[in-house]
């Protein structure tokens, strides 16, 4: 097998006169924005970029902790796929889409991908990727926020380059694989099935529910935030003993960010629980996956079939052919 190797995401250039750009917009499908400054702030970033940017006249929206309330949510969900842009970002994540899935037209998005729309984001955004999976509405993207990723002030680290360039490049239609460094002990296994996944707290809660789709022979990827290992290892065991880990062709860990240890770990981390789960598993269990709640993020399509290779410690995720 040739050693995979992933091309570098290009540095994003603002589109030529004769290439209209693309439209882009902005909108809040699950937690209330707190810092309107900062949707403000990716907007602004995002038009640099070569994007039309609009935002959605609900997207700053409040009510309790939502970014509006489920039908005032649901109809920009709605509105959004009727308009039918190249691109739709949401503006962060939190909670709220799980409130909204049994009431969304799946037909309705379904027209809105298949006429082009690329609709983006991660954490709370899994629930709308697996239902659109599950109800056949078509491929969405996991990838950047715009508050998150576009809206952070210098001061707050600035925007990550990697993730804007493989952004930019993913929604021109241009990135078609991913690489990067993971564990030794996987040399030479490559499968191919469909790629899904995302938020791995948020999967689990769509277990027995219509919205997760049955995706056997697949790649599964997962990633989640302020969750000990403990939690992420029980969770997993859920998905396992669920059928659903033992049904994919390969497990690809993302990141697993911000969990604080506690005085009764005593050497019960994140790196232990893993392997812990590797002697009990038939299905590999990756992991190195730049990916989750953290600054570097790829980009990757839900629901697309793709191919993993691995060889040495060099892993290659692949979608374009």
């Amino acid at each position: 097998m040739k050693r995979p190797t992933a091309p570098k995401p290009a540095v994003p250039e603002t589109p030529s006169a004769a290439e209209p750009p693309l439209r882009l917009q902005l909108w809040s499908p699950a937690g209330v924005v707190a810092r309107p400054p900062a949707l403000r702030r990716a907007a602004r970033h995002l038009g640099t970029l070569g994007f039309e940017v609009t935002v959605d006249p609900d997207a700053l929206a409040r009510h309790q902790r939502f970014a509006g309330d489920d039908a005032q949510r649901l109809a920009a969900l709605h509105r959004i796929a009727d308009a039918a842009p190249d691109v739709v970002l949401a503006s962060r994540g939190g909670y709220g889409l799980m409130r909204v899935l049994d009431g969304i037209d799946w037909a309705r998005l379904g027209r809105s991908i298949a006429g082009g729309s690329r609709w983006v984001g991660y954490s709370d955004l899994t629930a709308l990727q697996l239902g659109a999976l599950a109800h056949r509405a078509g491929p969405m993207w996991a990838g950047p926020l715009a508050c998150d990723d576009f809206g952070r002030t210098a001061e707050e680290g600035g925007i990550d380059e990697i993730t804007e360039a493989c952004f930019v490049e993913a929604m021109h239609g241009e990135l078609e694989a991913i690489g990067f460094r993971g564990e030794a002990g996987f040399d030479g296994l490559e499968v191919r099935g469909t790629l899904w996944g995302g938020n791995l707290s948020v999967l689990c809660s769509l277990l027995g529910t219509p919205h997760l789709p049955k995706v056997r022979g697949g790649i599964l990827f997962l990633e989640d935030v302020n969750e000990h290992p403990y939690r992420i290892e029980r969770m997993l065991l859920q998905l396992a003993q669920a059928g659903v880990l033992e049904a994919q062709k390969a497990v690809v860990l993302g990141s697993f960010s911000d969990w604080k240890p506690s005085p009764l770990d005593r050497g019960y981390t994140l790196k232990t629980m893993v392997a812990g789960l590797r002697s009990r598993l038939k299905v590999p269990l990756l992991s190195g996956l730049p990916f989750g709640h953290q600054r570097t993020k790829v980009c990757l399509p839900v629901g697309r079939r793709a191919t993993l290779a691995v060889e040495g410690r060099d892993h290659l995720i692949v979608w374009g052919h």
